[in-house]
């Protein structure tokens, strides 16, 4: 386990804040100054390679080279090429195959998709992956990404969406109220710098998608008001230990599923005329060529 603060590894557990290495649990207290501690010797402060964001990523990129692998075009894959690998659609998610709300974060609509938002992930999730913890950090990116891809179905049943960046701005939103609300020990400064490149971050990409053609800000807006939610939730527990914080998250990620679950079924309830229109579309008589 690392510090949340200055990333020292920490080995002594017994005191309440046990994700604070004991100088930082010090000047937390009031007994040193409120200054960040020197940074601790490279060898050690390297330890920590961010496994869950470094996975992310290279599974990201695994399913594209696979894509390329099997004849999908660099800049540009067709929506079957996109679809074959899980992206999200209307009228085959809502008929049967519910899997792809998650399969659609990891799959990219080209180079520069992927590059931006491979991009994005690296810089949010080492953030959010030291603030939240492992494991914390990957439901939470889950999640959102799921309730993009969810919002994206009720929105515009009939397009093909992929792309991670539901579960990118989901890992800014929580990271906005659990900065916020969380109370951690942070020098104000840092605070505030890292509360302005995060709101500056969700402003200018909403405002981007939204005057650019086809940028699916739907699922943008789900997986930000699905971070939001979810950072408050978690905020009011990130200064304790561990232990103290496993009981807390269980509880919240069980209520996040359940509502993600119901939140699906009303999906599939308003947009499941699609998986219908899509049938009687496929089984028209096609006009010779």
């Amino acid at each position: 386990m690392q510090c949340i603060r200055c990333g020292r590894p920490i080995t002594d557990t017994a005191y309440g804040a046990a994700n604070l290495c004991p100088e930082c649990r010090a000047a937390f207290a009031g007994n040193q100054q409120s200054a960040p501690p020197s940074p601790a010797p490279a060898t050690r402060a390297t330890s920590y390679r961010m496994p869950v964001t470094t996975a992310l990523v290279g599974i990201n990129v695994l399913v594209f080279i696979g894509m390329l692998l099997t004849g999908a075009s660099l800049m540009g894959p067709s929506e079957q090429q996109l679809l074959r690998w899980g992206a999200d659609f209307g009228p085959k998610t809502l008929d049967g195959e519910p899997w792809r709300v998650l399969t659609s974060n990891y799959v990219h609509i080209g180079l520069i998709h992927i590059f931006f938002n491979m991009w994005c992930l690296w810089n949010l999730g080492r953030l959010a992956e030291r603030i939240l913890g492992a494991w914390t950090y990957l439901l939470t990116y889950t999640a959102c990404g799921i309730a993009g891809s969810l919002v994206s179905l009720w929105i515009h049943p009939r397009v093909v969406g992929a792309g991670a960046s539901g579960a990118i701005f989901g890992l800014a939103g929580a990271l906005i109220t659990a900065l916020y609300l969380g109370k951690l020990p942070y020098p104000a400064q840092l605070l505030r710098g890292l509360m302005k490149s995060l709101l500056s971050f969700a402003g200018y990409n909403l405002f981007f998608g939204a005057v650019v053609p086809g940028i699916d800000n739907s699922a943008h807006i789900g997986g930000l008001i699905a971070g939001l939610a979810i950072g408050a939730l978690l905020a009011s527990q990130l200064a304790q230990t561990p232990e103290q914080r496993r009981a807390h998250e269980r509880f919240i990620f069980t209520g996040v599923a359940l509502v993600l679950i119901g939140f699906g079924v009303f999906v599939k309830h308003q947009s499941g005329w699609v998986v219908e229109r899509y049938r009687q579309l496929q089984q028209a008589p096609q006009p010779d060529d």
